[in-house]
């Protein structure tokens, strides 16, 4: 049996593809976007999280530790260089201060639980969907899921920044119904500097699934003082323009509620003074994008 590693399965979401669906959260992405809501899921393997606020100071983390790595001054602070990821301390931690986001599962586990909601999918033209992280790094273990989804008539749709290979999504193009394709920026350049990767392979494929006819939502995350400026929005508008059909393009308002994440990581947090964009702005940004014919709308 097939598996791979997730972190996350969320039911009843209604903001991942039509209707009711469940969200499966892959583990692992190639880029590291500064403004990433999951930053847990950049890696393949699991990342260790803890959360102060919950922290009891009960001790029982430090005893346990195999490797003496973590002590107690003011908080349970963890040497991160000595930790192996055994996972010893999240089994004495009642409070959930301690946690490893990732896990190893397999095709059957996940559709278990997908299967369950199957008349929730039913009612409201739901279904599965596949995100991360980035669900394109296990390309494998995505095209198991998404052919047992299909075994259940089951709508399918795959989020993704659309960095990988053509041939992954040779792979799976066939069994999937619609793909929620992430725009972060048209200058390469800045793409870099804020993703951690180039954009030519991104542009190239969303306009290669285009041409081949397959539904596809193009979302914009606003992020004020990165991609809001009116000649990124522009171009943005231009490159869209001249794909065949989309089913359109969400604008989505930058948010920093993933800020306590990267404190429980250790992770310094790349936009701490950033605000979310007000409605006023996210609304222009739409009528900008408006008159390049673009069916535009706002979450």
């Amino acid at each position: 049996m097939e598996s791979g590693t997730i972190f996350d399965i969320k039911k009843y979401s209604i903001n991942d593809g039509p209707g009711i669906r469940t969200t499966v959260f892959f583990s692992g992405c190639p880029l590291s976007c500064w403004w990433c809501h999951n930053p847990e899921s950049q890696s393949l393997t699991p990342e260790f999280l803890y959360r102060q606020n919950r922290c009891l100071l009960c001790g029982a983390c430090a005893e346990v530790c195999p490797e003496g790595g973590i002590y107690l001054n003011g908080s349970a602070i963890t040497d991160r260089e000595k930790c192996t990821g055994c996972q010893t301390c999240i089994s004495v931690c009642y409070s959930g201060a301690r946690q490893f986001s990732g896990y190893e599962t397999t095709v059957s586990e996940v559709m278990a639980q997908v299967k369950r909601e199957i008349p929730f999918y039913d009612e409201s033209g739901g279904g599965v969907t596949f995100s991360g992280g980035e669900p394109l790094m296990q390309p494998t273990f995505l095209s198991a899921l998404l052919t047992a989804c299909r075994e259940q008539e089951i709508h399918t749709t795959v989020d993704t920044s659309g960095f990988a290979n053509w041939n992954v999504f040779e792979q799976i193009q066939g069994k999937v119904d619609l793909f929620l394709y992430d725009l972060k920026h048209m200058d390469s350049i800045r793409h870099r500097k804020v993703t951690g990767v180039p954009n030519e392979v991104i542009l190239e494929n969303l306009k290669k699934l285009a041409e081949r006819g397959h539904k596809i939502l193009v979302r914009i995350p606003l992020i004020p003082g990165i991609n809001d400026d009116e000649e990124n929005l522009h171009a943005s508008g231009r490159f869209l323009a001249s794909l065949p059909r989309l089913e359109g393009v969400e604008l989505m308002g930058y948010h920093d509620i993933a800020q306590a994440k990267y404190e429980a990581l250790g992770w310094d947090y790349k936009l701490p003074d950033t605000r979310s964009p007000t409605k006023e702005a996210i609304s222009q940004a739409a009528e900008l994008l408006r008159k390049y014919d673009l069916q535009v709308t706002i979450r």
